[in-house]
């Protein structure tokens, strides 16, 4: 196994639909959160990620965002409005907080997939937990 490889590239989260997600037999999807899923400026959801959001669960898929951030009062402010639960200070590229949540909603290694924008956590993370790693890139301002 190459540790720092991925399994499938995307330009932006929204590249990956629920088609795809199905069509690879995706049934939990755990989400890194900065510069993946939002800008570091951004204090709440955008409109993209809500709608995204929303289709990849009309689609029967769990989502939940695992992130290295330490800001639980903040995390827990952000994925409200989303209807997804977070974890928060994963201590990624260990793989406990992804086999833990794996674990607690009863889905296995190869119905899940980590999606995330850097190689020495995301996927470092998601191969240490046996499970595909599905990169973004950077999320920046688009003008």
């Amino acid at each position: 196994m190459r540790l720092f490889c991925v399994d499938k590239n995307f330009e932006r989260f929204e590249d990956v639909t629920p088609k795809i997600l199905k069509d690879a037999g995706v049934k939990l999807l755990l989400c890194d959160l900065d510069n993946t899923l939002r800008l570091h400026s951004e204090k709440e959801p955008a409109d993209e990620l809500v709608e995204w959001i929303k289709d990849i669960k009309e689609a029967g898929i769990e989502v939940v965002i695992i992130s290295n951030n330490g800001r639980k009062k903040f995390m827990k402010k952000f994925c409200e409005p989303l209807g997804i639960s977070c974890v928060w200070w994963a201590k990624k590229p260990l793989s406990t907080k992804l086999t833990a949540t794996m674990e607690e909603y009863n889905f296995k290694p190869q119905e899940t997939v980590m999606l995330g924008d850097k190689l020495t956590t995301d996927a470092l993370a998601a191969h240490f937990a046996k499970i595909r790693a599905w990169k973004v890139n950077h999320r920046r301002n688009v003008v």
